[in-house]
């Protein structure tokens, strides 16, 4: 049975959180914190999606966002997840899923 879409509005603000998979620590270090950071800057520039507040807490991210057209949103989520996950499987010499769902 196929995911069901999920549906945002260009110029509306929305509400993402972030889960590390079954609830484990995504953040590891003070590093991790400022390279995810890097991560969602670049892609928000790139995608043009406004950052109006975050909350980073050791298993888990919310963000307060706007993207400026239909699907910026989940391009700035799929960019940072796969840049951030990468660095996380590298720099910790693991493999596999750090977030939960998609």
């Amino acid at each position: 049975m196929p995911r069901k879409p999920r549906h945002f509005l260009a110029n509306v603000a929305c509400h993402i959180i972030s889960r590390g998979n079954n609830h484990n620590v995504c953040f590891f270090a003070d590093d991790d914190y400022l390279f995810y950071l890097e991560c969602l800057s670049d892609a928000c520039v790139k995608y043009a999606v406004s950052v109006h507040a975050y909350v980073l807490m050791t298993n888990h991210v919310h963000l307060l966002m706007t993207p400026s057209e239909l699907m910026s949103m989940p391009k700035v989520m799929q960019s940072v997840g796969r840049r951030y996950v990468q660095y996380i499987n590298k720099t910790y010499w693991r493999t596999g899923t750090l977030w939960e769902r998609r």
